[in-house]
């Protein structure tokens, strides 16, 4: 068990970095609502640090299929107190698709950016993170939630999201963001079937072939749901899938992906400290 790669500008705890979710949105398929208020979403991301996260995320859209987009102010609203006040205390992410959030919440404190776009939404995107000179991470998109389920037709999945991410790493570095601080993410639930995250999981040595560092969002994602069904059919409910979510990042760890994207931070902590004892020599 090889230990992650480090990227320049976030912790390196030399194991897989676990990033903590801090959404402050109404709509956010496993918790929106619980975090809406900037007190509230502070106090969990305070908490999220005390579990164990080295990164936290701090989110103002929800980008759960279906969902609407809300304007730029109000996610600029949603999102800067919260991402001044926990940058005093840890590392903060800023989860975004708009240039501007993104340099609004450099200068409060952010020192990463996660677009799920992959720099697609916004032509401002990667031109701005390659100026700021932040760590990126790219995440592999076909399009916005309104409709991006309509686009999960593959022939093989795991090959076109290597093709496409190439891509995307391509338009990345001609914009002068570093390689080095790129980050890829393939974008489990993002213009995917339950089938389709199922095949990237299982074949993640395709994945490194990319020659960056990988980090995986699965948790409480529908395909777990899926999966923990009942025996009537119905899905596990969302916040109910976090043993699964704990499995998986255990794997996730053995294999020796970069970073974990999860709700529940103690947990996964558990899980990759297991995996760390388990992969010494």
């Amino acid at each position: 068990m090889n230990a992650p790669a480090a990227v320049p500008g976030l912790p390196q705890p030399g194991r897989t970095v676990v990033i903590g979710v801090v959404n402050v949105t109404p709509d956010s398929f496993s918790d929106g609502g619980d975090w809406l208020d900037p007190e509230a979403a502070i106090a969990h991301g305070r908490d999220l640090i005390g579990q164990g996260a080295d990164i936290v995320e701090v989110g103002g859209e929800s980008t759960r299929p279906g969902a609407v987009r809300p304007s730029v102010a109000e996610e600029l609203r949603r999102v800067l107190p919260v991402v001044r006040a926990l940058g005093e205390t840890g590392c903060v992410s800023i989860d975004t698709m708009r240039a501007e959030v993104v340099a609004a919440a450099v200068d409060a404190g952010a020192r990463l950016v996660n677009d799920v776009s992959g720099g697609r939404a916004d032509p401002a995107m990667l031109p701005l993170v390659a100026e700021a000179g932040l760590p990126y991470i790219c995440m592999h998109w076909r399009g916005h939630s309104q409709d991006m389920q309509s686009r999960a037709v593959y022939a093989d999945v795991v090959a076109e999201v290597v093709a496409e991410l190439t891509e995307q790493i391509g338009e990345a570095e001609r914009a002068g963001i570093a390689t080095e601080r790129l980050i890829l993410d393939p974008g489990f639930g993002f213009a995917k079937t339950g089938e389709h995250n199922w095949e990237l999981l299982q074949r993640l040595d395709e994945l490194d072939r990319l020659g960056r560092p990988l980090l995986m969002g699965v948790s409480r994602k529908t395909f777990l749901g899926t999966l923990l069904a009942d025996p009537t059919g119905r899905p596990r409910p969302a916040r109910d899938r976090d043993d699964a979510t704990t499995a998986l990042t255990f794997e996730l760890a053995r294999h020796g992906v970069w970073g974990v994207r999860v709700h529940a931070v103690g947990p996964s902590r558990d899980a990759i400290a297991v995996a760390e004892r388990l992969g010494r020599r």
